[in-house]
């Protein structure tokens, strides 16, 4: 049964790419593994910070980011664990949930049980405000860079006040639906050694999908964006930017995984045991052919990868029951 209005949910639905950014500075982790090459970015003081910060219920903190990188303010929602504190001489890992293109921080306490799911874990869940269609990208702004800079938000200071501030301690694991699957495995790729494992539900995992070069038509990924997005502020022309779109392809940087435990799941668009519409979601069905390229990409590169693909569209009621099959992989890797 759907949660959300159909027409909320097609919205969901409709935000599936990445954006253009450039690489992050990289300083060595402390134990990346050994075949490995760790490029997390060092936070030296980005001049982000906390302005507001309000309980919203037990275990709920939401924090309001004054953010360079974004040029305003961002918010930032945290599920912390029983006995958690500032003050804390400890450190906890910590969870990044990533939300969907037209969603926002909120999502994943909304619209499902991950707060039930969470409770008995000793992690910090981490649930930033990703945009509409923000893509989990520092967009290239037509040659002009600045803000929005999605990535070094999230990557540089979001992680940097949390580890500084908030007692989370060196161990990630990531996490996302839709839009967010795609800034899981992109996060992952672009910075080796910064996650111990990532899942997609139903992400947008190969966003050249369908594009022939030279063919300007609207006849391929972006097409499902959400109405209204400029992808030449995004990533630029897929072909005039090429390197920009490939940097920022998950299934283009699948061979960047190896090391990360991966989880990919997706619905092939028709309805499933959870419901949904009497015909086929063509969105689910585009997730389901981004998960396949992607996957055989990985299996390309001799990378292991934890597949689910079955009867089912793109909505909440699999992404929560995705996240509950994923968990117990996704806390294994935190543990060590």
């Amino acid at each position: 049964m759907f949660r959300r209005s159909a027409a909320a949910a097609c919205a969901a639905i409709l935000a599936p790419f990445v954006l253009p950014v450039p690489p992050a500075s990289a300083v060595p982790r402390a134990h990346p593994p050994s075949h490995v090459q760790s490029h997390v970015p060092a936070y030296t003081g980005t001049g982000a910070r906390v302005v507001d910060e309000t309980r919203v219920a037990r275990r709920t903190l939401d924090l309001t980011i004054e953010s360079p990188a974004m040029g305003r303010r961002e918010k930032v929602r945290l599920l912390v664990p029983d006995g958690w504190s500032r003050d804390a001489r400890r450190t906890w890992p910590t969870l990044w949930l990533l939300h969907g293109g037209v969603d926002d921080y909120t999502a994943w306490t909304r619209d499902t049980d991950v707060a039930e799911l969470t409770a008995g874990s000793d992690v910090i869940v981490v649930m930033p405000n990703g945009g509409r269609c923000g893509n989990y990208s520092d967009w290239w702004n037509h040659g002009e860079g600045g803000p929005p800079r999605w990535e070094t938000f999230h990557m540089t200071e979001v992680r940097g006040i949390l580890e500084r501030e908030y007692g989370a301690g060196r161990r990630r694991a990531i996490a996302g639906n839709s839009m967010g699957g795609l800034g899981a495995m992109l996060y992952a790729a672009r910075f080796p050694g910064m996650f111990e494992a990532a899942a997609a539900f139903s992400g947008y995992l190969h966003t050249l999908d369908g594009h022939t070069p030279g063919d300007d038509s609207t006849g391929w990924g972006p097409s499902l964006a959400c109405p209204g997005t400029d992808w030449r502020r995004v990533w630029g022309d897929p072909d005039d930017q090429a390197a920009i779109w490939h940097a920022h392809n998950p299934t283009d940087q699948a061979g960047r995984l190896a090391g990360v435990r991966l989880w990919v799941a997706s619905g092939d668009g028709r309805r499933g045991d959870l419901g949904g519409w009497p015909f086929t979601d063509p969105v689910e069905a585009a997730t389901y052919r981004h998960s396949r390229a992607f996957v055989a990409r990985l299996r390309d590169h001799g990378i292991p990868v934890t597949t689910r693909f079955f009867h089912g569209q793109h909505t909440w009621p699999y992404w929560q029951r995705e996240l509950h099959e994923a968990y117990p992989m996704l806390m294994r890797a935190l543990r060590g």
